[in-house]
Parts: structure tokens; sequence; C-alpha cells
């Protein structure tokens, strides 16, 4: 976060009226904020758990629904109940949202008795129930430009769109994921763009999340009906070209079958845009929470794998020729083996050492994190890439070997001459199970550095892959493993259609991702911007915690206690955080450790960060009925860690070349 002149920020705030907002932005949530958060109260009033919880637009209200079919309406900052009110669902309530600009006088629901109603707080009624949806409920959008409409998504694999003006009283479908995804898929969430309402994202079962264009789809539908009259089980295309947009963490789409085998389930539990709206974040149930940036179009880089991973004809300068970045890409003419540049100043330096300093005590997430201070600070820095990719290769948690080929790239990228991150680079993709490329990238690694070429590390490698090979010769699969990516086999039961596979194959890569919670048990659980600016992550977990995270670092800064049972929710506002647990209480966090406090005396701190989060990773891993157990309040010794933990004669098979930091 960068530095800023608090003196002359409160005398300009002073001077320049248009700078008071700027302040309030800046100052409201800050790294002491964070390190004073604590519990002020909980709101206590529902008598079953509540699921969601939705703030006004002023920020002076927050409204709650739970399992018991109410709504209730607060006032937070003196901790009371306004208004109490039976929605008239016969089933859990999933979301809850004020319309925009109807003087929180109107609140919508949505449950899992398949009903959306609309209420009028002011009259304690019920003025409009929709029972268009042919099952759960689970989420609810609105949009200030649109005053009038709302929508909503549903485990029916339906987006409906409502306009309260008609008379007709039914809903519109504006996307039904049945055509793509087949009668299996369910969509889990949805977001409007704060700051262009004409854009969509919609979070279901799978990897992917999807970006629409409201608008396009409308003018499609539009032009496919006559008479003005909407249409939307014609046979044309229901999203036309140009219409939608898929974002994916790269590496999810080939672990997929093994999730499947492992009855471990991928599904979008929350989307969310920035305040910005130039960012997507992604709480991916089964995995971690991913920031999609929608302004840089990089491609996933295992995505581009089937083009030949040092393939200069079609790629120049990490560019593909449509403009769209491309990180699989070594440079083909032989190098001589460079020095890799040191040239940091002294307190980055130090930060480095630091990182060394933990990654020679096997500390690999204190090493990473201090690894991404550096470069968060440093920018461009091939050693502090090419050392955060030996510390992801050690630590092993989810998705870190495809950060870790991420940062190859980036410190090859940098450094051509890079050794270590070309070495590790063949390593990644081995794990990866891209067994032909791995063998390929070797082969290179060879060619560029022959004193290498009969090292302990490559002769290791080299047997690793070739014994892969020979294992798939008699395979039907094909034998370079997952290197062609197609989708066809996504779905088990049922074919996906052409233009979802060209859409699945056209998708987006993430920016940042962010680890250390769990969220493996429930499918509303959020993840949400802390901060007007956005410059925190936070999200809940299955082991009663929620968790804070530097947004453009992606470092850990604090986990608090919310309780003993699941946190599912958190939405924030300016300097007050809620969250709901699976209990029949909403509780409110606030800087509110005093003067005369220790930081150590607030209770909820969670103080072994790493080791909270490392339990998560294991939680993540372990079997459905373990995870049961867990939830259950057993305790399980020896629980399950595939994954996370390296073989003790893993040393041997990476050698110096590998593991060892610059």
């Amino acid at each position: 976060m960068s530095l800023r002149n608090v003196t002359s920020d409160l005398l300009h705030r002073q001077i320049r009226e248009n700078r008071a907002l700027d302040f309030q932005r800046h100052y409201h949530v800050t790294d002491p904020f964070i390190k004073r958060l604590g519990l002020e109260a909980e709101l206590q009033g529902h008598s079953g758990c509540v699921n969601c919880l939705e703030w006004n637009e002023r920020g002076d209200l927050l409204a709650s629904g739970s399992d018991d079919q109410h709504a209730i309406i607060w006032d937070p900052f003196r901790h009371t109940k306004l208004i109490t009110m039976h929605t008239g669902h016969a089933a859990n309530i999933f979301s809850v949202k004020f319309l925009p600009h109807s003087e929180d006088r109107i609140l919508i629901t949505g449950a899992a008795d398949t009903k959306v109603h609309v209420h009028d707080l002011t009259a304690k009624e019920t003025t409009h129930m929709f029972s268009d949806h042919t099952n759960r409920v689970k989420r609810i959008a609105t949009a200030p430009m649109w005053p009038n409409t709302f929508w909503s998504a549903a485990e029916d694999g339906v987006i409906r769109q409502y306009d309260l003006r008609e008379s007709s009283k039914r809903s519109e479908v504006l996307i039904d994921l049945t055509e793509y995804c087949g009668q299996l898929v369910e969509a889990k969430c949805l977001a409007i763009n704060p700051r262009d309402n004409n854009y969509m994202a919609v979070g279901a079962n799978g990897p992917f999340v999807r970006l629409y264009d409201i608008r396009m789809i409308h003018n499609h539908r539009s032009s496919h009906s006559s008479a003005g009259v909407h249409t939307f089980c014609d046979k044309q295309k229901s999203i036309p070209d140009g219409a939608g947009q898929y974002y994916v963490a790269g590496h999810l789409p080939v672990k997929l079958p093994d999730y499947n085998n492992r009855l471990r389930v991928l599904v979008a539990t929350y989307v969310t845009f920035s305040p910005d709206g130039t960012e997507l974040l992604v709480n991916m149930g089964g995995e971690q929470v991913y920031l999609f940036d929608l302004t840089f179009k990089q491609r996933p880089y295992t995505f581009l794998l089937p083009k030949k991973c040092h393939s200069s004809s079609e790629v120049q300068n990490g560019k593909t020729t449509n403009g769209v970045s491309n990180g699989i890409h070594l440079p083909a003419s032989r190098l001589k083996l460079a020095k890799v540049s040191s040239d940091l100043p002294p307190h980055l330096e130090r930060i480095k050492q630091q990182a060394n300093d933990a990654f020679a005590r096997q500390q690999w997430t204190q090493a990473i994190q201090l690894y991404s201070l550096g470069i968060h600070e440093a920018g461009h820095n091939a050693m502090l890439y090419g050392n955060r990719a030996a510390a992801y290769m050690k630590r092993k948690w989810d998705g870190d070997h495809y950060d870790a080929l991420r940062d190859c790239l980036k410190a090859l990228s940098l450094n051509p001459g890079h050794l270590k991150a070309h070495f590790r680079l063949a390593r990644c993709l081995f794990e990866l199970k891209y067994i032909a490329e791995a063998l390929e990238c070797l082969d290179d690694f060879k060619g560029k550095f022959p004193e290498q070429a009969h090292s302990s590390a490559c002769d290791a490698l080299d047997r690793d892959i070739k014994a892969a090979l020979f294992s798939k010769t008699d395979s039907s699969d094909d034998k370079k493993g997952n290197s062609s990516i197609r989708f066809h086999n996504f779905s088990r039961k049922e074919s996906i259609p052409e233009d979802e596979i060209v859409l699945r194959e056209r998708s987006f890569d993430y920016k940042h991702r962010y680890c250390g919670h769990c969220n493996t048990t429930t499918d509303i659980k959020e993840a949400n911007f802390f901060g007007s600016k956005g410059q925190y992550i936070v999200s809940g977990s299955d082991d009663g915690s929620f968790f804070i995270w530097d947004k453009e670092t992606t470092n850990l800064v604090r986990i608090l206690q919310g309780d003993e049972s699941i946190v599912n929710c958190l939405q924030p506002f300016f300097c007050l955080l809620q969250i709901l647990l699976i209990a029949p209480n909403v509780t409110c966090f606030l800087s509110c450790v005093t003067d005369h406090q220790t930081e150590n005396e607030n209770c909820r701190v969670v103080e072994d960060m790493e080791g909270a989060a490392q339990a998560n990773q294991r939680r993540m891993n372990a079997d459905p009925l373990e995870v049961m157990l867990l939830n259950m309040g057993y305790r399980i010794t020896g629980l399950s860690s595939r994954g996370t933990e390296g073989s003790d004669d893993e040393e041997s098979s990476e050698s110096q070349v590998q593991c060892r930091s610059s």
C-alpha cells in the first residue's frame, strides 16, 4: 500500500471539499484498522440459521434472511431490530436484496421453495410472488440503473429477469445454462457490475465463471421475436456471439476429472465485482478464492500448451496475434547461462533474505508471503519470481504448481538465462500432468544448459517423465496426457455443444489467488472486497473463522474466529464488517480494540495463521466422510493431506537446481 502524508491529506480535506471523499476512502480501512478489528456485537432475532445479509444503499440498514422463513431489518449501529416479517416462503431463504431507489421500502427474497417474493416493508406485506423457477433460488441481483428490474439465479440452471412494471406477473428467461451444459447444471450465484450495470457475472457448478452483456442478449432476443414479444424458447442461439466471456483458473479444467473421482465438487459459491467494476472476485467451492482482471486479457497458460511450448512462429514477445497475452514461450535460441540480476534496493534485499531464511526453515507459506511482498514493491525481478516458484513447488497446496508455472514463465520473460526457472518449468509441467510438454521443455533445458544435462536433477526428472509416458502407452488416452484441452468430457453424462466448448477454450485466466480458508461444506459461502477501494479480500471458512488478505500481495493479514460454526457470509460496509454463521444470529465486527488493550487481548484473533491455513488445506483434501465428521465436531488424527506434503525422498529428485532459493 502506497505511503501518503496524513497531515497534507488532512489539510487538503479542509481546504478542498472534493478531497473529503478521497480522504475517507483511503483512511477508513487501513492496516492499523485491520489489526484492531474485533467483535462488537451479536444481533439476535432469528430462530433458524441465517443464510444471507444485505446492506441498503446508504449503509445504515441491514437485511437478513434465515431458515425460519423470516426477514429482519436491523439498525446494526444501534444493534436493534427495526422490522421482522414472515416472507411467505415455505423453506430456507438464501438471498435478500433491497430494490434500488425504493427508499428502502421494497425487499426481494429468494428461497429453497423455488419462489421469489417481493415485499413492501412499510406495509409488511408480500406484493409479488413469482413461481417460475423449478429448483432452489440461490441469489438475487439488482442494478441501480434499472430500479424496477432484478434477476434471480436458481439450481434449475436458469437466470430469470423480472420487471415490476409488467402486469403479467411473470419473469423472463435471460440465460438458460442447460442449453449449454446439460440438465445437471445449477446456477449458484450472480452479480451486476456496479459501474456498468449492463454486465452480469454468473457462477455455477464447474470451474468456469461467465460474464454476460445483458444488452446484447436482449437485442438478440428482440431481433428473433415477432411483434415485439420476447420468445425465449425459439430455436435461435440464446446467447449471441460476443455476449459471453468465460473466466477460469487455468489448472482447474484439467484437475476436474481427478476431483470428480474423489467426490470433490467444484462450484462457484459467490461472485462479486470490485468497487470500480474492473475486477471479478470468485469464491470457488472446493478450491481457493480467485480474482480476475476484466481489463487484462490473459489466456490460461495450460490452454496454450498444445501449441509447441517454445514455438516462436505464433508467439512474439509473449503476445499472440489477437493481442491476448500468451505465457507458454521459451526462447528458441541457445543461451549461455546468465547470472540472475540482484539489483534490489537494501530494504527489498532484506525482505528477500528473510524469505530465503524462511525457505531454508521449510516455512513455505512465510517464504511465499515475503517473496510476494518483494514482488509487489520491486515490480519485475526475475530472482524473486523464480524463488517464489520454488516455494510454491515445495508447499504443494491446491493450485501451487500452476502458480509456480506462471512464476517460472515470468522469470524467464525477465531473464531468459534463468537456469533454475527453466528447470522448474519442466518440473511444473510434469506435476500438472503435461507429460509430453515436460519432456520437450526438459530437452530444451538440456540444449541451453549442456553442463546440467547429466545432473542428478535432470536424470531424475527424465526418468519420471519417461516412466509416466510408458505407463500411458497402453492407455486409450491421448499420449500427451491431458495436453489436448477439449471440454467434451467435462460432463460425464451429457454432451456439451460446440459453442460452449469454444467459449470455454477462450476463457481468461486469474490475476490473483487467495489461500487459507476452506470452502467445501456449504454452497453459499461468500468472498468480498473490504474497503471502498477494495484493498482487502475477506472470506468465511468451514473452520468457523474468517480470513482477510491484502488484495495486491495476496498475503494473509488476519484471521478472526467467528464462532464454532461455519462462517458463510461477510458483507462489509465502510468500517463495519457483518458476518453470519450457521447459527440464528448476525455478528458485527468493528475496529473495537481500545488503546488500553493489547492486540493479544482480542480473543477472536487466530495467532497461528499458517497453521490454520495448513489445517484448512488438509480439510479441503480430506475424504467427504472425514469432512462430515469434522463438521460434527469430531477430532480426527492423521487427517488425509494428499497434495499438501512432499515425500521424504523428494529432495533427491529435485536437487539443488530445483529447490534452493537464489
